[in-house]
């Protein structure tokens, strides 16, 4: 699950500057514009992937040698965890289309489940996966209690996960796969929640610096919310894509 080690600070800041109490409007626009711009990222990732899956020579070249899959692995580390650093001193169009390009690299790389599970069996777990997400962003955006100790289990339970995960890679354990695809689930319904809650105060730190650096930060929330729903979605998977290929 190469995914799960692509998930970067959240915001690319301290909790420590994430203070203050924006009003009810201002949490709103911001919040508007970082799940459109996530939608926007989990459209392109969707359509690249149904792209690359429907042409046999893209996916023979792709995932026929390790090569060029470790290539694309490693250009989307670099621009996950580059993001925050580079996005607070380039342009929003800078922002904006590193965001687009880790959308298209990752849509190139989710073509491989396609190799695996049956579209239909796909199609399903995205609707429960967004059902899901959508009901713990939600909470996470109404509730007014302190999740920092979410936030700090979540993370914990996350380096776990990766930790496991590589492990078994040399193991090829049955029983730490279902582990970690259990525990992940958990996981990453808590950092939904988590991320999401920290939206508003996002927006309150938003306010007032002017029209790009909002956007700027919108983009850096919305790729956090990204990479919760394509890992919980890939965790879904596993455990609702029953349809696999023979």
């Amino acid at each position: 699950m190469a995914w799960i080690a692509q998930r970067p600070n959240p915001y690319g800041q301290s909790d420590a500057v994430l203070t203050g109490s924006p009003e009810r409007t201002v949490v709103q626009a911001f919040l508007t514009r970082v799940y459109m711009f996530m939608a926007m990222g989990l459209g392109i990732t969707g359509v690249v992937a149904l792209a690359v899956a429907g042409s046999p020579a893209a996916m023979s070249f792709i995932f026929g040698g390790r090569a060029i899959l470790m290539g694309l692995i490693i250009a989307q580390l670099a621009l996950v965890f580059a993001f925050s650093s580079v996005a607070a001193r380039a342009s929003v169009g800078a922002a904006a289309a590193m965001l687009l390009a880790y959308s298209v690299l990752n849509g190139v790389t989710m073509a491989s489940i396609f190799l695996v599970y049956t579209r239909a069996s796909i199609g399903s777990t995205f609707l429960v996966t967004a059902g899901g997400f959508g009901a713990m962003a939600a909470y996470g955006s109404v509730t007014k209690r302190d999740l920092s100790s979410l936030g700090s289990f979540a993370m914990m339970g996350l380096f776990g996960i990766v930790i496991a995960s590589v492990v078994n890679l040399f193991l090829g354990s049955p029983m730490i796969y279902w582990l970690t695809t259990f525990a992940g689930v958990i996981v990453f319904t808590g950092l939904t929640i988590y991320d999401a809650s920290k939206l508003k105060v996002l927006a309150g730190v938003a306010a007032g610096r002017g029209n790009a650096a909002e956007t700027k930060l919108a983009l850096q929330g919305a790729l956090t919310l990204y990479l919760d729903f394509i890992n919980l979605f890939l965790i879904l998977l596993r455990l609702f894509g029953g349809g696999r290929r023979r």
